[in-house]
């Protein structure tokens, strides 16, 4: 069998905490893509690009679809990944990170992010996320957290 290579990507897990209750910030995805997942939310995330490192592309992402500063970050696992682009199986390796942001309020959908929004942890549903491991990976989380 042919050896196959995955190409490295991050997720970024942003909550807060307003009045006792959690939130977590989701986007709609916007990428004119083939696959059906377009409109279906998803995390702040992305491939990293060949002269980052893994915490450079986990900022720039969250920087370029949201606009926000990441300042801390807490790496959380990975999950193998397979999408179709452009008609190509392309195999990822997501690694998930948990990531604290220097300001909360100044949130907005930018890059291929049609809307961000804070959902309440308790009404977050796996299902609702295009991408299996991020799906897989929201549902892990929420796991952990409710």
């Amino acid at each position: 069998m042919k050896e196959k290579f995955a190409i490295p990507a991050v997720g970024a897990i942003i909550v807060k905490k307003v009045k006792n209750e959690e939130f977590i910030l989701v986007q709609t995805r916007a990428k004119n893509s083939t696959d059906g997942t377009d409109g279906l939310l998803e995390i702040p995330a992305g491939k990293i690009r060949e002269y980052e490192n893994i915490f450079e592309a986990l900022r720039r992402e969250v920087w370029e679809e949201t606009g926000a500063k990441v300042i801390h970050t807490n790496y959380l696992f990975s999950l193998p990944n397979t999408y179709l682009y452009s008609g190509f199986l392309v195999h990822t390796i997501d690694s998930f990170f948990r990531c604290q942001l220097s300001s909360y309020d100044t949130i907005e959908a930018n890059d291929d992010a049609s809307e961000c929004q804070w959902i309440p942890l308790h009404k977050i549903d796996p299902e609702e996320f295009g991408l299996n491991s991020i799906r897989k990976g929201v549902r892990m989380v929420l796991q952990e957290l409710l």
